[in-house]
């Protein structure tokens, strides 16, 4: 079995299972925690929870006025990346194939251009976080171990996507299994590290909502 073989086969398979595995051992244990509960008499006006949840989860899609200037690049630099890889991953004619042979479904691909443009985009916006990570006092100060493995394997398909696609560096099978690779290893991790926020983030702000709506805070 060569490398291509043992990537797009093995690896892949031992990797989805472990990512579908995984994310559902944590959404499991998140919705088995007992429900906080508030005897009181929710405020005036307070919204239903169910609002109150939706509320929190979209308005914290762009930060409070207050802290808006300061947490500029952050915001669209976060925004930049997260956009430029559901491009990358949602619109690319190979993964939308590849995505077909598991469910079924299938839509139009954008250029090849339009992707690999969105594929540098997104690499030099990681590239620019880590960099504001290393200058910054405070998330420097914050910052642990997940945070650079999460990133490394974030950054590390889109940059070895972007080798495949240009064929630098080898022979094509070879890059190409690199990349698979490197998905492989970004979904093992996925579930056990800080990426699985891409779920939990509704969890967290719609609790949060429902909480400073009942006692009449605004959020």
């Amino acid at each position: 079995m060569d490398l291509l073989s043992f990537s797009r086969g093995p690896a892949l398979t031992v990797a989805m299972a472990i990512f579908v595995l995984g994310v559902l051992w944590r959404l499991v244990g998140v919705l088995s925690l007992p429900a906080w509960r508030d005897d009181s008499a929710p405020r005036e006006g307070a919204p239903p929870a169910w609002l109150a949840a939706l509320q929190a989860i979209f308005s914290k899609m762009i930060p409070h006025r207050t802290f808006l200037k300061a947490g500029m690049f952050t915001t669209v630099n976060g925004y930049v990346f997260h956009i430029g890889l559901a491009i990358c991953v949602f619109a690319f004619a190979p993964h939308i194939l590849f995505l077909k042979s598991l469910f079924g479904l299938s839509w139009p691909a954008l250029p090849n251009g339009v992707i690999y443009a969105a594929g540098v985009l997104t690499a030099g916006s990681l590239l620019a976080a880590l960099a504001y990570r290393l200058t910054s006092p405070v998330l420097k100060l914050i910052s642990r171990g997940d945070d650079y493995i999460s990133w490394a394997l974030t950054f590390l398909p889109v940059v070895t996507g972007l080798a495949a696609a240009a064929h630098l560096g080898a022979r094509y099978e070879t890059l190409l299994a690199i990349h698979i690779l490197s998905i492989c290893v970004f979904l093992i991790w996925f579930p056990f590290g800080k990426l699985m926020h891409a779920f939990l983030f509704v969890f967290s702000r719609g609790a949060t909502g429902i909480r400073f709506r009942h006692r009449g805070a605004q959020l």
